[in-house]
């Protein structure tokens, strides 16, 4: 029985895209059949879940002392095991898989800066989760495939993910990662940046879902034709009372700025490290761009001016990762060569 024919023996084999954000799920012969965010609501008192997903997110900050709402992964790692694995079975559940095949196997994406034990981590909570067995593969070379890049050519592609937690970065050629450049730096750290300002200048306590709500309403990365204004809601710091107050494009453009600068150049540093003959390539393929973080406004032309390449918008850079992992799952005997070895 040769590998894909062992694969394949239970039918119901599942990539995931575990993410800081949201967790993405691809069943074989299937597709996509989970994409919600990363979120559970957890009961203190009973030990056990209320919700998940996106039901667990619209009880974000609204829960009464014995249910908190909790994110389990953290920079693109899991940062509570307990949790993350109840989420993880939770959703594996829902989409029906193992039922009657057996446990299922599992590949899941890990940032590419993931380390030993973290990988333990992330297997051990695979297998908890009801995982026969588990398979790893690097972001970045699951978002090159989502995207189409030819990995397993000798020719140099370059793919910048920037998800939730983590921007991964890689040049990729023969199925391997030639150069790459793993940052805990993503949509998160955007997110902080914009409650911490909406703290210190207006006075005003927001909220994570507010925060996001204003990067992808006003944020950008570069100077808009036309700048935009949104109406922030949350607490007076100061009276204590409800409060709302407008703010515009220009400022949020200001408190990015040290984000995107910090994207930027670790994009620079991979590049620096890139033998000649691939950055050939990169110079006539062009840098593609996936994960929701690429989706802020005016980031690929930012990008593009500050590297002089030519930047290219996956068509739907949100899942493109879990399609790659997908793509794997599909034809393991092409690309086995790209899943991480212990």
């Amino acid at each position: 029985m040769d590998f894909l024919s062992l694969f394949s023996f239970f039918s119901h084999d599942v990539a995931i895209d575990l993410g800081t954000a949201n967790t993405l799920i691809y069943v074989k012969g299937r597709g996509i059949v989970v994409e919600e965010p990363s979120v559970v609501t957890w009961d203190e008192r009973l030990k056990k879940v209320v919700a998940i997903g996106t039901e667990a997110r619209s009880m974000e900050g609204k829960t009464p002392g014995n249910i908190r709402t909790i994110r389990p992964m953290k920079d693109g790692v899991i940062d509570d095991d307990e949790v993350a694995e109840e989420m993880i079975r939770q959703f594996i559940k829902r989409v029906k898989v193992g039922t009657f095949s057996g446990r299922p196997r599992m590949i899941v994406c890990v940032p590419s800066g993931v380390t030993k034990s973290e990988k333990r981590i992330i297997r051990s909570a695979a297998e908890n989760a009801g995982a026969r067995e588990v398979f790893l593969i690097s972001e970045p070379m699951a978002a090159a495939l989502g995207v189409g890049l030819p990995v397993d050519e000798p020719e140099g592609s370059m793919v910048v993910d920037i998800g939730g937690g983590t921007t991964e970065i890689a040049v990729i050629s023969l199925s391997g990662i030639v150069s790459e450049n793993s940052i805990r730096i993503a949509g998160n750290k955007m997110n902080q940046a914009i409650i911490e300002f909406m703290r210190s200048h207006y006075k005003l306590l927001i909220g994570e879902r507010t925060a996001e709500k204003i990067k992808i309403g006003i944020g950008s990365a570069y100077e808009l034709d036309e700048e935009l204004t949104f109406t922030a809601k949350g607490r007076d710091l100061i009276a204590g009372l409800p409060k709302e107050t407008i703010v515009n494009s220009t400022e949020i453009r200001k408190v990015l700025a040290p984000v995107i600068k910090s994207i930027i150049q670790a994009v620079k540093s991979a590049l620096e490290k890139t033998p000649g003959e691939l950055s050939a390539d990169i110079r006539d393929r062009g840098i593609v761009l996936t994960g929701g973080g690429a989706l802020l406004k005016g980031l690929d032309q930012k990008l593009q001016e500050e590297t002089d390449l030519p930047v290219v918008m996956a068509d739907t850079p949100l899942t493109c990762v879990v399609r790659g992992t997908g793509k794997v799952l599909e034809d393991m005997n092409r690309y086995y060569k790209v899943l991480l070895t212990e």
